[in-house]
Formats: structure tokens, C-alpha cells, sequence
């Protein structure tokens, strides 16, 4: 006689491993805006914005899944990819619906009229309070990786501006508008003045992060819709860590009145 035993600690394993491949896969709660024409996402430090070497899945093929599902699409769904973040990165990225929207969209982005402002965890507090940083920069392939330099032929102009917003027992917050938007400029700018970013290994921070992130944080938008012409304004909450959270709660930032 044929009997069936139930193994409840398996069960329970596979029923957790498919929590956690919904969890990865499923970015409705990551969502900050939408709309007809635009999608505006919180991306998590461990995601990839676009397809890479790596081929592990992006935010991209994500975005995709979710406009698929949510309005039960049939064949391919349409997602521009308006701007990147780096992996380590985590905060706001819009992606367009419409071709007419992505169209629009990097024009506005090649005449500097998506205002993008980040913040960034440093162990060394700045020597000034605020400042213009103007340097600079080449682009090492083979490395990955910028460097400062005074050949300027063949480096790209790069400007941002920061002011510190926040104080910890041990940490720094800088709140950062970028001017340009060059190859790792604000890792490589900040770590220029001695203030390498939190985790960042590659830029001269002592050690990692988990999850191989950093704390630089894509927190705010500002922009002009590229279709219905209303102003845009979208704050992406931070990560899931204390030390992110005591800033969320412990900054003088002016976007937080808006």
C-alpha cells in the first residue's frame, strides 16, 4: 500500500523561495508616478537599470512585466529607458510609455531640464557647508572607473553643487544638484574633496556596504511633463536601513517642504 507523506519543512522552504522570487520580480510597490506617458521608479541598489554583461534581469524588463500584467497587454510593451543610475545606486528612475514621451523626454534631458537632486552619505564632513565643485574628467573603459584631470581637450567639463544637510555621531548627509551628468561624477568629485561616499570601495571608502551598494540616493525630480506641460515634482523615500532612515527624519533639506 502506496502512502504520502507531507514534508511541512520543505513546503515551507519552497513557499519562502517563492515569496522572495515575487518580492524580486514584483515592483508595484516600488512605483512613485504614473501616468499615460511616463513611469517613475524607487530602483533598489542590487537592480540594473538596462541589460548588461551580467545577465541578470533589469529594472527595464521589470517595468515591462508590470505594464504587461497591469493592463493585460498581449505581444511586445513599449519601455524607453529616459536615464540611468549605476547599480549601486539606489532612487528615482523614469522610464517612458510612448515613443513620443521618450522622444521628448531626451531632449529635455540633452537641455538640462530634468532637475535631479541626490544625496550622498560621506565619513568626512566637507570642509565648506556648501559648495560648487567644477572639475574635469576622463573615463577609464578598461576599469570602469573616471579620474580628475587637467588635459582640458580630452576631459568632459563637470559641475555639481552640494550642501551638507545632516549630521550623525559618525556620518555626514550631503544634498547634491548636478549640473552634468558625467561617468560616476558625484562619487568621483566627492571623493576628490575627501569625502569618498559611504561603501564605495572604488572611490576610496575603507569598506563595503551590504548588497555591494553605496549611499548615494537619486531622491528628487523636478521637471516640466513633456506632455501635459504640469510641473513634475516626485521625492523617493530612501532605503531600508537605519542609518538612511535617522537622515529621512534628521535633514534640513527644502525639498521635504515641498
Amino acid at each position: 500500500m502506496k502512502t504520502f507523506s507531507h514534508n511541512t519543512k520543505a513546503n515551507h522552504k519552497e513557499v519562502v523561495q517563492f515569496e522572495k522570487q515575487k518580492e524580486l520580480y514584483d515592483i508595484s510597490s516600488q512605483v512613485l508616478y504614473e501616468d499615460n506617458h511616463i513611469i517613475i521608479i524607487n530602483k533598489q541598489s542590487s537592480q540594473i537599470v538596462h541589460s548588461d554583461k551580467t545577465g541578470d534581469i533589469s529594472l527595464e524588463d521589470l517595468v515591462k512585466k508590470y505594464l504587461k500584467e497591469k493592463y493585460n497587454k498581449s505581444g511586445n510593451v513599449f519601455c524607453g529607458v529616459v536615464h540611468r543610475l549605476d547599480r549601486p545606486v539606489s532612487g528615482a528612475v523614469i522610464f517612458a510609455k510612448t515613443s513620443k514621451a521618450l522622444s521628448r523626454m531626451n531632449e529635455m534631458i540633452k537641455n538640462h531640464q530634468i532637475h535631479k537632486t541626490y544625496w550622498a552619505i560621506t565619513r568626512n564632513r566637507p570642509n565648506k557647508e556648501e559648495d560648487t565643485l567644477k572639475n574635469f574628467i576622463i573615463r577609464n573603459e578598461k576599469n570602469n572607473k573616471s579620474y580628475i584631470t587637467k588635459d582640458v581637450n580630452n576631459g568632459l567639463y563637470a559641475e555639481l553643487s552640494y550642501k551638507v544637510i545632516g549630521q550623525s555621531d559618525y556620518y555626514t548627509l550631503l544634498e547634491i544638484n548636478l549640473k552634468t551628468g558625467r561617468h560616476h561624477q558625484i562619487r568621483l568629485q566627492l571623493a576628490h574633496i575627501g569625502c569618498p561616499i559611504k561603501g564605495d570601495l572604488k572611490y576610496g571608502f575603507g569598506r563595503s556596504n551590504k548588497i555591494a551598494s553605496i549611499s548615494l540616493h537619486a531622491r528628487h525630480l523636478s521637471f516640466i511633463h513633456p506632455v501635459s506641460k504640469m510641473q513634475i515634482e516626485i521625492s523617493a523615500p530612501v532605503p531600508n536601513d537605519a542609518l538612511w532612515q535617522y537622515f529621512e527624519n534628521n535633514n534640513t533639506s527644502p525639498i521635504n517642504s515641498l
